[in-house]
């Protein structure tokens, strides 16, 4: 994982970022003319920054969200989040949630459990790229540019049997079988002034991330 970087850096890694084409949303390989999902947040407007609160340099609760136009049949719902932007290979993993329920049409802010927030009760969460079952809130380099975080969320017409806590590669496995519709919802951060906020306390087997 990426430690924290000083702006001198981010700014020499401009142009080093993942890509929105390497998000699981555009990777996934679905066959053409599958449904839709209107994903949206009451929060931030597509494209447009992500609350504050929603990131490392304030609470870093999740952000909540709400859907719509679900295809008949879905059995449950998966949500991953990815920073597009990351200066990494692939994008960094935010958040994973599977096993959502349908009918339930939303997902409240702080819904995703993160540190100090234990989140909702029964959320089935899996593994960010700091390996925690939790929102890693947006955290990006100084002086490395606007992020772009992809909430992706995914209807599923079966219910896999994920583990405890997937990662990534299991939930595009799952995908890649299961999936029947998708929606997309981009949220960006960025932090140019140069400030580093330093976390309060890192979780033993975490490590500070960029992204």
């Amino acid at each position: 994982m990426l430690e924290k970087l000083p702006e001198v850096i981010g700014q020499a890694l401009q142009g080093v970022r993942a890509g929105l084409d390497n998000i699981v949303f555009n990777t996934l390989g679905m066959r053409e003319g599958l449904g839709s999902i209107e994903l949206a947040s009451m929060a931030f407007a597509d494209h447009a920054p992500l609350p504050q609160r929603c990131t490392a340099d304030g609470e870093g609760v999740s952000p909540p969200l709400q859907w719509s136009g679900l295809p008949v049949g879905t059995t449950s719902l998966l949500l991953i989040v990815e920073d597009a932007d990351s200066p990494t290979p692939n994008p960094l993993v935010h958040a994973i949630v599977v096993d959502l329920e349908p009918q339930s049409g939303a997902l409240a802010e702080g819904a995703i459990p993160s540190q100090g927030n234990e989140g909702a009760a029964g959320l089935h969460v899996g593994r960010n790229s700091a390996l925690q079952a939790a929102w890693l809130p947006p955290d990006p380099p100084p002086g490395h540019g606007v992020h772009r975080y992809a909430f992706q969320l995914f209807a599923l017409a079966s219910r896999p049997e994920f583990s405890e806590t997937p990662g990534r590669d299991e939930v595009v496995d799952g995908l890649r079988e299961h999936a029947v519709a998708s929606g997309l919802l981009v949220g960006t951060h960025e932090r140019s002034d140069g400030s580093i906020r330093i976390p309060d306390a890192v979780p033993p087997g975490g490590s500070a991330i960029a992204g």
